[in-house]
C-alpha cells in the first residue's frame, strides 16, 4: 500500500488504504460519453489527505467514516490539488 504522502501527480498504478472524512457535493457533468455525476470525496491515512474523485455509481458506495481500498487507481493534479482517481480500470473496495 502506498501512503498518501508519497503520491505524486503522474503516479499510476497506485494502491491506497484511507478513511472517507469528508464527502463534496454531487455535481451533474457533461462529458463525451454523455452525462454523468461526479463528487469529491476527502479521504485520509495516518501520513494525510488527499481528495478521491468518484463517479456515478461510486459515489453511492461510500459514506463519511467508511474504510476503503482504491487498487490501481492514478493520481492528477487539479487547480494545483493532487487528486486521487479509481478510473476506468481501477477498483473501489469498501472494507467491513
Amino acid at each position: 500500500m502506498t501512503k498518501i504522502s508519497d503520491l505524486r501527480d503522474g503516479m499510476r498504478k497506485v494502491n491506497v488504504e484511507a478513511t472517507i472524512v469528508d464527502k463534496g457535493r454531487v455535481r451533474e457533468v457533461m462529458t463525451y460519453r454523455g452525462p454523468a455525476r461526479v463528487a469529491n470525496f476527502t479521504i485520509e491515512d495516518d501520513s494525510g489527505t488527499i481528495t478521491l474523485t468518484l463517479w456515478n455509481d461510486d459515489i453511492d458506495r461510500v459514506d463519511v467514516g467508511d474504510r476503503v481500498r482504491i487498487e490501481n487507481g492514478y493520481v492528477t493534479s487539479f487547480r494545483g490539488k493532487l487528486q486521487l482517481n479509481v478510473g476506468r480500470y481501477g477498483r473501489l473496495i469498501v472494507q467491513e
